[in-house]
């Protein structure tokens, strides 16, 4: 949600005064002609009719009416917390102008000080992001609750919700409320949201190669620089034949450098070297996780479970890869009860639980 924008145009149009004519608007002529060259102008012109418009106002009413164009002018030129002043020497603000304005400020702490005597759902949405702002975000936390108390599970205060649970460090909540979001919305967009975030954290390459396998499973895998990227971790963590039918379903869009050539090149080689080593390489635990690659890169879906639930079997500091990439087989297979079990059992300390749990609610939503 683009907090920011929001608040400033609810502020702008909140502000802006009916200035039509002096005798409409109660004021003297002098008043009245600079309130109306102000509300005509922009920048520096605006404020020096502003500036007029104060040294001819002598009544309570026209101080309040110079007041709130000044208001209106500084908010249109950015200058929020100069817009709240001159509303509150006039007398003329509402503590939900002064929080919107405060808001964009950057002022937080009188925002939501404001924010909390104005009341509303606006309101509170300004509070919970006022606290993520400031870096509160059990308080954030707190604030979309009770709109959804209030309103129902709206995707937007869901979504936010979520995000103020991650910051906070609460995973678990987290993942909770993102499969309430899923289960409402799975469509690419939804997920988008969810898999780019994910994509900022440092991650072992292995979870990497996960995320970039869920992002294609949910039509997120567009950009060019991701298409290589996961070409290049799926050659590394021995999925050539993966590399090769991404580069080949991505086609020109990766463009024709040269290193996509040497990509799609070894990718080719190495799909068909793995293809035919798979099934002695199966056969034991110590290179077992290598025949998953191939027969996962072929489209043998049953076969690459079966190879990576051996190596992750085996244990040592690769089975909790063994065991994502074992589910990702399964959820392939149709097998998404069997995965979401599999999922579940990776460990906490390997570096693969987060993609591991999104891997779970992927295939929640596949039965």
């Amino acid at each position: 949600m683009k907090l920011v924008k929001l608040f400033s145009t609810v502020a702008a149009l909140a502000l802006m005064p009916v200035v039509a004519t002096p005798a409409m608007a109660a004021v003297s002529k002098a008043v009245g002609t600079a309130l109306n060259q102000a509300a005509k102008s922009s920048g520096a012109g605006a404020i020096a009719a502003i500036n007029t418009a104060k040294a001819a106002a002598k009544t309570p009413e026209e101080r309040t009416k110079v007041a709130q164009m000044a208001a209106y002018v500084y908010t249109k030129a950015g200058q929020y917390g100069k817009a709240a002043d001159e509303l509150q020497a006039g007398g003329a603000a509402t503590p939900k102008q002064l929080a919107s304005l405060y808001y964009n400020a950057g002022n937080y702490t009188k925002a939501v000080t404001y924010a909390k005597q104005a009341g509303g759902d606006d309101m509170q949405v300004l509070i919970a992001q006022a606290a993520i702002k400031q870096g509160h975000y059990a308080e954030a936390v707190t604030s979309y609750n009770k709109l959804i108390a209030s309103n129902g599970p709206k995707p937007q205060y869901l979504e936010n919700l979520a995000g103020a649970q991650y910051k906070s460090g609460d995973k678990k909540s987290y993942l909770a409320t993102t499969e309430k979001l899923i289960k409402i919305d799975a469509s690419p967009a939804r997920w988008k949201t969810l898999l780019v975030e994910q994509q900022k954290n440092q991650m072992r390459p292995e979870a990497k190669l996960a995320l970039f396998h869920l992002m294609d499973a949910t039509g997120n895998l567009t950009r060019p620089e991701d298409i290589q990227e996961f070409a290049k971790l799926a050659i590394v963590n021995n999925q050539p034949g993966v590399a090769q039918a991404v580069l080949t379903k991505a086609g020109g869009s990766v463009g024709s450098d040269p290193m996509t050539a040497k990509l799609a090149q070894a990718a080719a080689q190495r799909a068909q070297a793995a293809g035919a080593n798979a099934p002695k390489l199966a056969a034991s635990p110590a290179t077992a996780a290598q025949a998953g690659g191939a027969y996962f890169g072929l489209g043998q879906f049953p076969a690459a479970a079966s190879a990576y639930g051996k190596a992750a079997g085996a244990g040592g500091a690769d089975a909790d890869s063994a065991k994502v990439f074992e589910g990702i087989s399964q959820v392939k297979a149709g097998s998404a009860a069997a995965a979401k079990t599999t999922f579940a059992s990776v460990g906490e300390t390997g570096g693969m639980k987060d993609i591991a749990d999104l891997w779970k609610l992927y295939a929640s939503t596949k039965g």
